[in-house]
């Protein structure tokens, strides 16, 4: 059972929603599509789904061209982050109804709903109507009808924004364990990297209306092939730092450098561009080896148990992401540290030139 897309475009009102695309989805695998809002994952579900037809391309069931077929004839199940439900049916009904229009049993239907139920944690709410829940409880009830419709292909919407991050995280960690024993194509689209390591499986990256890289979430992360992967991958978005390689050396600025060892020594001499993630800046404790930066504190968060500093550095903004709760003084020059060995090089094209040996080592 697999799922292709061969050079599927879209194009709405003179505005090119979707760029030619190729993917191959296999059967029992998770698969997150990451991007920021508007980025195209809504419309490339919806195309999957056969509720819109592209301008050009195909889209491919076992082998077959479904472009034309029916959304109903499909065997596609889709939840989106704006729950929807019967309100005139109990939550029994709205889970069943897929079922009795596929005319299954009252004892197959019992059965499934359960089951279902049981998993999105409903039973006990099993007879009440859907405007009697609590909005958490409305988006576990879409999530179950989903679910027991036993469809071959399970289109995911951010499904789970609107749940308390208790239930979220949850679901986070048995979502993948339900969808892998059902066999299923499961497409999950979120605007988060931290969900999409979490759900773990394969990732999309996507950035206007382009999947910039496919592969095992895993390693698109620790190896995106280029930054604008890199800054998808990472919230906050990755920090960038022009530099220059001038014969063993790589400038820094600030008047750090490196050593340009193992793959760095491969590299033309030039100018690149360095990416680190936030949670690689330090300001309170450092590696010896690590370089040292001038940058002014412009605004801090405290999110609880950490603190996000975003900061000036000649004129480019960087984003740190630091443990505990910290009362920094705005608009001071702050000493920041990276270790070089969490740096990735990118060319001047935005190509990924050498990874950071962290992810190396992985």
């Amino acid at each position: 059972m697999t799922l292709v897309l061969e050079g599927v475009s879209k194009v709405a009102n003179g505005r090119t929603h979707i760029y030619p695309t190729d993917l191959t989805l296999e059967k029992g695998t998770m698969n997150v599509l990451l991007g920021p809002t508007l980025s195209g994952k809504t419309t490339l579900m919806r195309l999957m789904a056969g509720l819109d037809v592209p301008q050009k391309g195909r889209i491919l069931w076992n082998g077959k061209d479904v472009n034309g077929v029916r959304v109903q004839d499909r065997g596609v199940a889709m939840v989106y982050q704006q729950f929807i439900n019967y309100p005139s049916m109990t939550v029994f009904e709205n889970i069943a109804s897929p079922l009795r229009i596929l005319g299954k049993s009252a004892t197959e239907i019992d059965a499934a709903v359960r089951k279902s139920a049981d998993l999105m944690k409903l039973t006990p709410m099993l007879d009440r109507k859907p405007l009697e829940l609590s909005g958490g409880q409305q988006q576990r009830c879409a999530l179950a009808r989903a679910l027991v419709k036993d469809a071959g292909l399970v289109l995911l919407d951010e499904p789970l924004a609107n749940l308390d991050y208790k239930l979220r995280e949850e679901l986070r960690v048995e979502i993948p364990r339900i969808f892998e024993d059902s066999g299923a194509i499961f497409v999950y689209a979120t605007t988060e990297p931290e969900e999409a390591l979490l759900l773990g499986g394969n990732t999309a990256t996507l950035w206007e209306g382009r999947i910039t890289q496919f592969g095992p979430t895993p390693e698109v992360y620790r190896r995106p092939v280029d930054a604008t992967t890199a800054r998808v991958f990472s919230d906050p978005p990755m920090n960038f730092l022009q530099i220059a390689k001038t014969g063993s050396k790589l400038m820094f600025g600030d008047g750090q450098s490196i050593e340009a060892a193992g793959p760095l020594a491969r590299l033309n001499d030039g100018r690149y561009l360095a990416g680190f993630r936030p949670n690689h800046l330090e300001i309170f404790q450092h590696t010896p080896e690590a370089l040292e930066f001038t940058a002014n504190l412009a605004v801090f968060e405290i999110t609880g148990s950490e603190t996000f500093v975003h900061l000036d550095h000649h004129g480019a903004r960087w984003v740190g992401l630091i443990h505990g709760v910290h009362d920094l003084a705005l608009g001071r020059d702050l000493k920041v540290y990276l270790d070089p060995s969490h740096i990735y090089i990118f060319g001047e094209d935005g190509r990924l030139v050498a990874p950071a040996s962290y992810a190396l080592a992985a």
